[in-house]
């Protein structure tokens, strides 16, 4: 079985080792493998479990859930209702990431290999009952998330998903990945103007190395596989994503020593869209009956070449 460490819970599966803590947003706080010399990190280990709570920003991934990125002033309209949510991320002045991420997850299975753990939110700002759930399967010497999430209000709700999992940087660290545009941004990361093809230097077609350019973007018409490559680790890394998750996040804040591969189903302010089919095709935004659920699955893949 699956064992409660101080870190909440850790799986195994050969050499590869997944810890979680469902206490802190239902975050991964390490995913490595044990080799010779070390241990290898896949996900940047956690930084922030001093203290009564453990921050999911210094966690190695976290879920994004009912909706990934930012909702301006944390208002949107819904089918005739005005809805405002608390802005979560101060001092920006905007909704971020729903509310999966801020809240305690509960643990309902495990076993060696894999996990499952699940939020219940009862409507308040956010006017919609819902359940998430994460399962956490370590399979060979990938690891599997899958994330989904269900409307159990009695009416329709707007809905997205994703991941948010931290990286290693290395000064050659690169981030390669088949995309067809990318929204440009204004000074507080609100897409503004879709560009096809993405600029010269943030063409992750050919690959864009981490350290070099400072990004905070989403890519659109993501083909749903990307790689990392770390070549002073002759070590490389694919990250694959169930068709939900079409777009593709990556930030790579300066002056870090992390940079961030987000694949999620939706486009940051996706709910501001025209409503019906247009904001699910441009933005991704999926619209839930009651009792329906949107699911996807990423898979991280490494490789290790020592």
């Amino acid at each position: 079985m699956a064992h409660e460490t101080a870190e909440g819970v850790a799986l195994r599966a050969g050499r590869s080792r997944l810890e979680f803590l469902p206490a802190a947003g239902g975050s991964i706080t390490r995913y490595c493998w044990e080799a010779d010399g070390g241990d290898v990190d896949w996900l940047r280990p956690n930084v922030g479990l001093q203290g009564p709570r453990p921050d999911p920003l210094a966690m190695a991934c976290f879920p994004l859930v009912p909706f990934s990125g930012r909702i301006r002033e944390g208002r949107f309209a819904f089918q005739g209702q005005q809805v405002a949510l608390p802005l979560n991320f101060p001092p920006e002045r905007h909704a971020i990431h729903g509310q999966g991420w801020q809240a305690p997850w509960t643990l309902i299975s495990r076993s060696e290999t894999e996990a499952t753990i699940e939020y219940r939110h009862e409507a308040d700002a956010w006017p919609w009952d819902y359940r998430a759930r994460q399962t956490f399967a370590l399979r060979d010497e990938d690891l599997v998330l899958e994330i989904e999430v269900t409307n159990t209000s009695p009416r329709a709700m707007p809905a997205g998903i994703g991941f948010h999992p931290y990286f290693l940087r290395t000064p050659e660290a690169r981030i390669t990945a088949g995309v067809a545009a990318m929204w440009q941004c204004d000074a507080e990361v609100m897409p503004v103007r879709l560009l096809t093809p993405p600029p010269e230097e943030r063409a992750l077609d050919t690959g864009v190395v981490a350290e070099t350019v400072a990004m905070d973007n989403t890519f659109a018409g993501w083909n749903r596989q990307a790689e990392i490559v770390w070549p002073e680790w002759r070590a490389s890394l694919t990250m694959t994503a169930d068709p939900p998750l079409r777009f593709l996040v990556v930030f790579t804040p300066p002056g870090e020593e992390f940079f961030c591969v987000e694949p999620v189903s939706n486009r940051t302010d996706a709910f501001n869209l025209p409503a019906g089919g247009e904001s699910e095709a441009v933005g991704g935004t999926r619209i839930l009956a009651p009792g329906e659920s949107l699911a996807a699955k990423a898979q991280l893949s490494p490789r290790l070449d020592r």
